[in-house]
């Protein structure tokens, strides 16, 4: 796990770095607002939505070693090919937005099938802190990316050179990747539930990619999750925010940035143990996190919109460890690669969602932006309670 979460570290340090100042970026380049928002979302919901296939694909043929490489690499070579599109005239907004995008596809290859290798790598009855401990190494690389761009812009007042130097904690991923694939045996052992009844081609491929097999309580809590993600604003939206009325300088959005991830970590670790003894019902706090976000972030003050970064921060932490940690519990082991596939599919529609909302009302309809978003999480509350109900309590 540990080895994992150094593995996460450095390639956070790249992809985080980039999502720090990818607004700030294609504003440079000549998006507008809604650009952004568009953008940002629809790279979160690739990077999800994705995953319904390569779940399924990485269960189907016992790839997860496979897919978890060529998904990193795709992350070390899109973040630091980011620092050439300020040179490339009016081609450089399409070629920054490819890059973004393909940069969260290669999320997409890796995610379902490392999140199986961490599920079979953590100790039973202490998955929430196994995946408390990777997501916690994971968001030093989280803040520790943006403070690397954060310097070089305050530096050299350019955003270019910090995602050139990028290439540096993307190469270290690599190598520390392919050093555990040959030190592990996790992902080589196939486990012993039985295959059920053959079907026909229909009903395979349903279970395969749709997952219609899975209990009920995954699904019900896989509809929660995609409305807190509705719910959760990109941080691409935010910095956008942040800069357009001028609450803070360029060179300073990336330390925003990483404090909302060193908050992330704490929360994962404290979160993750609580559900170690407690189970689902410590999700609960999730919904609430997300309502008061819009309402702080959009607040006007400076202070204000700090205190609500590090309430999306807290959100944030909580939402990519122990959501992913309770999956793992809903699901047999065999089908867990294609359950995250599933799972975040489902929430990489949310984030579509939620990106073109922000994006759309942030600029003029703040008020009405905040009033949607609690709704949403009014829903997602109670489709989290009836699917925490379904599961005994520990």
């Amino acid at each position: 796990m540990v080895v994992f979460g150094l593995v996460s570290l450095a390639a956070d340090m790249a992809y985080e770095g980039m999502r720090a100042m990818a607004g700030p970026l294609l504003g440079s380049l000549g998006a507008s607002a809604l650009v952004v928002g568009v953008v940002t979302g629809t790279g979160e919901a690739l990077a999800l939505v994705l995953r319904l296939f390569t779940g399924s694909w990485a269960d189907r043929g016992n790839r997860h070693w496979p897919l978890t490489i060529v998904g990193y690499g795709m992350t070390a070579v899109c973040v630091p090919l980011l620092a050439l599109t300020p040179f490339l005239g009016a081609a450089g907004l399409g070629v920054a937005i490819t890059l973004i995008l393909l940069e969260r596809t290669g999320k997409a290859v890796r995610s379902p099938a490392k999140s199986a290798l961490l599920a079979q790598m953590a100790p039973e009855g202490g998955r929430g802190k196994g995946f408390g401990v990777h997501k916690a190494l994971d968001q030093v690389g989280a803040f520790s990316g943006p403070l690397l761009l954060a310097a070089v812009a305050a530096a050299t007042g350019l955003i270019w050179p910090g995602f050139a130097l990028l290439a540096v904690p993307g190469a270290a991923a690599m190598v520390l990747l392919l050093w555990l694939r040959r030190h592990t045996t996790a992902g080589t052992d196939v486990d012993d539930v039985p295959a059920g009844p053959p079907r026909g081609r229909a009903a395979d491929l349903r279970a395969a990619v749709l997952g219609s097999e899975l209990p009920r309580a995954f699904h019900l809590f896989s509809l929660s999750s995609a409305l807190t993600t509705a719910g959760l604003m990109t941080f691409g939206v935010i910095s956008y925010r942040l800069v357009e009325d001028d609450l803070v300088s360029v060179a300073a959005v990336p330390l925003v940035y990483a404090v909302a991830m060193a908050v992330a970590a704490v929360a994962a670790l404290a979160n993750g143990a609580a559900f170690d003894r407690r189970g689902g019902r410590t999700l609960l706090v999730v919904p609430v996190l997300v309502t008061v976000v819009p309402w702080l972030v959009l607040g006007g003050s400076l202070a204000v919109v700090l205190a609500g970064i590090v309430v999306w921060g807290v959100a944030m932490g909580i939402q990519d460890s122990t959501v992913k940690a309770y999956v793992a519990d809903l699901v047999p082991t065999r089908r867990r690669a294609t359950a995250y596939g599933v799972f975040a599919a489902v929430q990489g529609l949310g984030a579509l969602v939620g990106g073109t909302l922000a994006g759309a009302l942030v600029t003029n309809h703040a008020t009405a932006l905040s009033v949607v978003l609690g709704v949403l999480q009014l829903a997602a509350l109670g489709l989290l309670l009836r699917a925490t109900a379904a599961v005994p309590a520990r």
